[in-house]
């Protein structure tokens, strides 16, 4: 069902898998920025990354379902 709304919503497995490449990106920058900005030290900069860093995952599982789908 999730998988259906997405796809009438425009949402392609190529977007999916586009989102996963940039959130693993974004982990990186999101961990660097919370280690230099913030004074909470590196546990507090390595949570924020393993944070983002959990996005992939997920939006590569949705690309997945979402290709399965489009078949």
């Amino acid at each position: 069902m999730l998988v259906k709304k997405l796809h009438e919503a425009g949402i392609r497995a190529e977007h999916a898998y586009t989102a996963g490449f940039v959130s693993i990106g974004l982990s990186v920058v999101s961990w660097n920025a919370s280690l230099r900005v913030e004074k909470k030290g590196e546990e507090r900069a390595d949570r924020w990354g393993i944070f983002v860093g959990e996005w992939a995952p997920t939006f590569f599982a949705l690309g997945l379902a979402l290709s399965t789908y489009e078949k």
